[in-house]
């Protein structure tokens, strides 16, 4: 199939012969049409399978035919769980249109806000924003919602794990009923599908892998270690294998800032992203990690989601996540578009029922290649797959309220 087969204009056909696009993925020839029909869009597809240009590409030709945006006011808006995925997205987005007329924007905290604001004031057809932001705009009435005509959640499931439905729903309520509502997620939960049932009407669902299965150009494996001795272990495997760009997700702020001072004492070139890094200093660690300056970038999840990295060949989970999920998204920063990539976790015997959890989602048991050297002194139990299927999470229940006792 073609682009030109899915309706794509003459002039977005030609955008795209230039950037070098030659035939869609999967998510782009199922959610294009969707999108162009003006249909709601549930759609679930990992990161790395041109997700973005399945709903930029679409909602640029919508906006193409439409009106003028008048000040203060945007006709789509993406929302994102992360500055980084602003960046990228509104990038992207920027990209496709070319020299068409629509304005994009990207707003997210981080930064002062009143460059943003001005920003604004001629209106922007495309907002990609970061929900608390996005209120903190809206309440200085930089940006109103009476154009609006699209509305585009991205990375629905990580919004949900951050802890962003309250926000999100704020937002919700301020836009106008009529529209066109788009929600993208890596894994279908129950609790996404909660949220779908408010957010979309008679919506078109579709789905390009396996829910929650991990990418199949993904090679996986994990080694056995103590704790204490993760570091040496990645910087031995770094001077082994001679990895010249490799990604490593940490569990914590101070375990990224500890890696990359041990990795830096070994002559090898490191950068850390967190939250606690300015908006400034993250652009420059992920610039020098594109331009081969910095060989490892040590990344939390938070900061890693929404990444653009070409061609990563190698990732390595210093330490297992929190959310289960999240060993997903994060092996998903390689093996992308089609180009082989390496998984590489080093668990300690502390992490086994993360990795059993882990195991479960994606149904299968990672292999194990125990490295001469570092042979845990307390040892990983081995696993055993259990393939029971997921139950939803149980809602909290209401605490109830303390009666004092009588005096």
């Amino acid at each position: 199939m073609t682009f030109e087969a899915l309706g794509l204009t003459p002039a977005l056909l030609h955008r795209l012969a230039e950037l070098g696009y030659q035939t869609p993925t999967e998510i782009q020839k199922l959610a294009i049409p969707v999108v162009l029909s003006g249909k709601d869009l549930l759609a679930s597809a990992q990161t790395g399978t041109g997700k973005t240009a399945g709903y930029a590409l679409p909602v640029i030709q919508r906006l193409l035919s439409g009106p003028s945006v008048r000040a203060n006011q945007t006709r789509a808006l993406v929302l994102v769980p992360t500055r980084e995925l602003a960046i990228q997205v509104s990038d992207n987005m920027k990209s496709y249109a070319g020299q068409n007329r629509l304005k994009v924007l990207a707003v997210y905290g981080g930064v002062k806000i009143n460059p943003q604001m001005q920003a604004l004031r001629s209106g922007c057809d495309i907002l990609v924003a970061t929900p608390g932001r996005l209120l903190d705009l809206h309440q200085c009435n930089a940006i109103g919602f009476k154009q609006l005509q699209i509305l585009v959640l991205d990375e629905a499931d990580r919004m949900l794990d951050l802890g962003f439905l309250p926000e999100v729903k704020r937002v919700l309520h301020l836009l106008p009923g009529k529209r066109q509502s788009l929600m993208l997620s890596a894994t279908f939960s129950e609790d996404i599908r909660q949220l779908a049932a408010t957010l979309l009407q008679a919506p078109e669902e579709v789905s390009v892998h396996p829910s929650n299965s991990a990418a199949t150009e993904v090679e996986q494996w994990l080694i056995p270690v103590d704790k204490a001795r993760k570091n040496a272990l990645l910087i031995t495997q770094i001077q082994q294998h001679n990895w010249q760009q490799v990604l490593v997700f940490c569990r914590t702020k101070q375990g990224a800032d500890r890696l990359t001072k041990n990795l830096t004492a070994q002559q090898i070139s490191a950068a850390a992203i967190h939250g606690d890094k300015s908006q400034g200093a993250r652009i420059r660690a992920l610039n020098d990690f594109h331009q081969g300056k910095v060989r490892v970038l040590a990344a939390t999840d938070l900061a890693a989601r929404g990444l653009d990295i070409k061609q990563l060949p190698v990732v390595v989970n210093l330490d297992l996540p929190h959310i289960t999920q999240d060993y997903v998204h994060r092996i998903g920063r390689t093996g992308r578009a089609g180009v082989a990539g390496q998984a590489i976790s080093l668990v300690c015997a502390e992490e086994f029922a993360e990795l059993s959890a882990i195991e479960r989602l994606i149904g299968q048991l990672i292999p194990r290649q125990p490295v001469v050297g570092f042979e845990p002194k307390q040892p990983l139990p081995e696993s055993k797959l259990d393939l029971r299927p997921l139950k939803p999470k149980k809602p909290k229940k209401p605490k109830k309220p303390k009666i004092p006792k009588p005096e």
